[in-house]
């Protein structure tokens, strides 16, 4: 870590390039925290978990004791061990005491994505329900037909206030918030809906698994869906990077041209393909009409892709990289794959053999890059990177299966939660004895160095500063991971 940090000093490197590797080191050492505990009030499993968008400092959990929980997770409530283990426990709780709480298992809470003065919780008592943060109280029902799976809000839209709905009806429900009422319906699933998640680059595409073993693309201003995900499909690897891309598509479209231009001048007509039966079809996405009548439909709709399934069993999860060009999903099959988004193709990357639950959704996390996924593996949670699908990380600490992960990338610390009731924290690994005196021993070679060969160097430098700057390495955190406390981890 030091050499990083002294290639940045020196200029050689440069600030992305070393912010991406310092988190990059701190997501490879992490850990069971030492000294940040949060202490549950939860009486069930917990399903969910998720830490505000807008100042990273409160988190939110949801159990199957139809409880809801909010923490701080940056100033902790109480210390022990003098003062080195800090114990958060919940700013406040709403259970089935609460006049409006729910009656079974919350399945899924979130945040405004916004604001935290709004939450928004799905339960298995067949409402989604918006509570104002300050009050605690109920500001908005929706009522379900069923049993509410997850729910989950677009942190891009600018144009709309939806909650998308997933339960164990086939049909895909979108409250508006706005008008307190439902905005639309999706339907095409054929059995309930487990894992719902919006794009991270567009506000209108919404993604949706379902117990039928598909995955589909929603854009919300038309009807039916526009992809459907098919396992068979694939691709080898993850796209070429953007230059190349252009490049290359620079190249084709030239050959194109000058291939398209015929001895007399005139365009070609396009040609129907055959199906291998001698009979001619028509262009995907129309059919063919009486007359000149032609009725376009959506490729999603047609039934040679409707039926087609990303997995062998349920979806149980989904998780759209932060850059929006790929999709993770989970399967009661026990797989992970990695999808691209662009061209709806398998990438093929044969993540190592795992188990995962499959009666209950699960929720995946990825870190910022988005280089690696933390996927529940029953009483684990598993790291994988996601070019190669290799196990990087096996966090082990919880003593029945784990339901939820999420990672803040503000803190680079990875929370978990699952059926013992426990919500664990995971933090980079702290600084060590050996890395200190690496340090020091670099300080001395320094100092030394420059008295013997460029004392001009040094002329302006009192001693008192040499000594505070030791006086502050030795007085530093052990845990640390530089010099000084990292400013990211700083509390109000």
């Amino acid at each position: 870590m030091w050499k990083e940090i002294g290639g940045r000093e020196a200029g050689q490197i440069r600030p992305n390039s070393f912010a991406n590797r310092v988190k990059s080191h701190r997501v490879s050492t992490l850990q069971l925290s030492n000294n940040k505990d949060i202490i549950s009030p939860h009486k069930g499993s917990i399903n969910s978990l998720q830490v505000d968008l807008t100042e990273g400092r409160y988190l939110i959990s949801s159990a199957s004791d139809a409880s809801v929980a909010v923490y701080d997770v940056q100033r902790a409530t109480d210390y022990e061990g003098a003062g080195l283990i800090g114990k958060h426990k919940s700013v406040f709780v709403v259970d089935k005491q609460h006049g409006h709480g729910h009656k079974f298992a919350i399945s899924s809470a979130m945040w405004y994505p916004i604001d935290t003065g709004l939450f928004i919780t799905g339960s298995y008592d067949h409402y989604v329900k918006v509570w104002d943060t300050n009050s605690t109280q109920v500001v908005m029902n929706f009522k379900m037909p069923g049993k509410v799976y997850r729910t989950a809000m677009s942190s891009l839209a600018t144009s709309h206030m939806l909650i998308a709905a997933g339960t164990e009806d086939v049909q895909v429900r979108l409250c508006d918030i706005a008008s307190g009422a439902f905005a639309h319906t999706l339907s095409g699933h054929r059995d309930g809906i487990m894992a719902v998640e919006w794009s991270s680059s567009s506000e209108w595409v919404l993604v949706t698994g379902g117990c039928d073993g598909a995955i589909r693309f929603w854009d919300i201003r038309r009807a039916g869906c526009f992809r459907v995900l098919d396992q068979s499909q694939s691709q080898l690897g993850r796209r070429p990077p953007l230059l190349r891309r252009s490049a290359m598509s620079k190249v084709s479209t030239s050959k194109s041209l000058s291939v398209g231009q015929n001895l007399s001048g005139k365009p070609r007509a396009p040609q129907r393909k055959s199906n291998g039966n001698g009979v001619k079809q028509a262009p995907i996405g129309r059919i063919p009409g009486k007359g000149s009548v032609r009725q376009r439909l959506h490729p999603g709709m047609l039934s040679s892709q409707d039926r087609a399934t990303a997995h062998y069993g349920a979806v149980t999860g989904l998780k759209v990289t932060e850059d929006g060009m790929y999709l993770l999903s989970a399967g009661s099959d026990s797989r992970i794959r990695l999808w691209d988004v662009e061209s709806g193709c398998n990438t093929l990357v044969n993540f190592e053999t795992v188990r995962l639950q499959t009666s209950k959704a699960i929720q995946l996390a990825t870190t910022q890059d988005p280089a690696v996924v933390f996927v529940p593996c029953m009483t684990t949670v598993k790291a994988f990177d996601v070019c190669s699908g290799k196990t990087c990380l096996t966090f082990r600490g919880h003593y029945e299966c784990v339901n939820c992960c999420w990672f803040s990338s503000q803190e680079q610390e990875l929370y978990t939660g699952g059926n013992d009731r426990q919500i664990l924290v995971w933090s980079p690994s702290r600084f060590t004895a050996d890395e200190m005196v690496d340090h020091f021993n670099s300080i001395a070679v320094y100092f030394t160095y420059n008295i013997i060969f460029h004392p001009h160097v040094l002329k302006d430098v009192k001693p008192i500063i040499i000594n505070q700057h030791l006086s502050s390495l030795n007085g530093m955190d052990m845990q640390d991971a530089g010099p000084t406390q990292d400013q990211d981890n700083w509390s109000d």
